[in-house]
Order: structure tokens, then sequence, then C-alpha cells
């Protein structure tokens, strides 16, 4: 089993750390489960942010927090943004983190055009 390399952008690490422990180790299982090719029942296609970018969704009691990964970028998984998602109405991002997961993709896709380029 080949284990892809996980790459955190921005301050994606640290705010997952901030989660509750639960949160913390569900959204590591499901990103456990990206660099190993597989998919968690919690993640689920990010809609017009570009093909394999995924949501996990993870809900406990203090509320609702969120993961944004992509496995379609370069050779590697790489964590794209986490937040608690505030709005208590609507399923739907909110549009203040959908505008920072796509300056992050558009960032990470730049740069991995450049490697690719500078080979």
């Amino acid at each position: 089993m080949l284990k892809k390399t996980l790459e955190w952008l921005g301050d994606s690490r640290r705010a997952l750390s901030s989660f509750p422990a639960p949160i913390q180790d569900e959204v590591g299982y499901a990103l456990y489960l990206a660099q190993v090719g597989e998919k968690h029942a919690s993640a689920k296609p990010m809609h017009g942010l570009g093909a394999g970018v995924m949501e996990i969704a993870s809900n406990d009691a203090s509320g609702a927090f969120r993961a944004v990964y992509t496995v379609a970028i370069g050779a590697k998984v790489y964590v794209v943004h986490a937040f608690q998602k505030k709005s208590k109405v609507g399923v739907s991002t909110p549009a203040p983190e959908i505008d920072v997961i796509r300056q992050r993709l558009k960032r990470l896709r730049e740069e991995v055009r450049n490697e690719r380029n500078d080979f």
C-alpha cells in the first residue's frame, strides 16, 4: 500500500488542532484514508472547486466542523482548510470560507504547475 504524503496549507493544521479531540480523531482518520487512496463516509465532493476537492463534515455538541482536502493536485494529499462552521442556518459552506479555499487552491495549483515546469 502506497501512502501519499500529507501537506497542510495555511493555518489548517493549527485550526484542526483546536477542534475537540473526537473531531480531530475522525478528521485524522479520514485524511489517513485519503492518503491510502480510500474515502471516509463523511467525505463528500465540494462542487464548483474542481475535481478531487473533498470536504470532511463532522459534528458534535459543540458545533459543526469542516476540513477540506484535495488529492487531485500533484502527488500529495493537501489539507486546504479547516474551520468551525458558525452559521446556524443552512447546510452550505459560508462564503468567506469558500473564498479562503478558492485562494489556497489557486495558489497550490500555481505552485505545482511551476514545480512541473522546473524539471
